[in-house]
């Protein structure tokens, strides 16, 4: 029986987005269990944002859906792992595939990757 556990973050878990083609790890994000019962429901991604207090599902304005293809759960039942289809390409609302496009190279952080979409046009 599958039971997430919600507690230990004021009702949220951590959830690492990933591409199931690439295995790319496309974004992080947060899920509340209204979030997570809606994304199994419908098998596309909802999240929590802590930020406005609610739920949305991803790609709800831009049509960047996240269409679900597993869900991984760890070993404290606390943390999930979403292997997705990524409609349009593009994850992170800067127009990069994935959210993780800076990396850190000798102290600077410098952009590795090529913008999918321009965000100025409207996410």
């Amino acid at each position: 029986m599958l039971n997430i556990d919600f507690s230990k973050l004021d009702g949220v878990v951590p959830v690492i987005i990933q591409s199931a083609s690439s295995l790319e790890v496309l974004m992080l994000a947060f899920m509340n269990k209204e979030a997570f019962e809606l994304s199994i429901a419908t098998g596309y991604v909802h999240y929590f944002s802590r930020k406005r207090n609610k739920v949305w599902k991803k790609g709800e304005s831009s049509g960047f859906l996240q269409e679900i293809k597993e869900i991984r759960v760890d070993c404290d039942s606390d943390s999930l792992l979403f292997k997705i289809h990524q409609v349009g390409g593009a994850a992170c609302h800067e127009g990069f595939s994935s959210c993780f496009f800076r990396v850190v190279k000798d102290g600077d952080v410098v952009v590795d990757g090529v913008r999918v979409f321009n965000p100025k046009g409207g996410y």
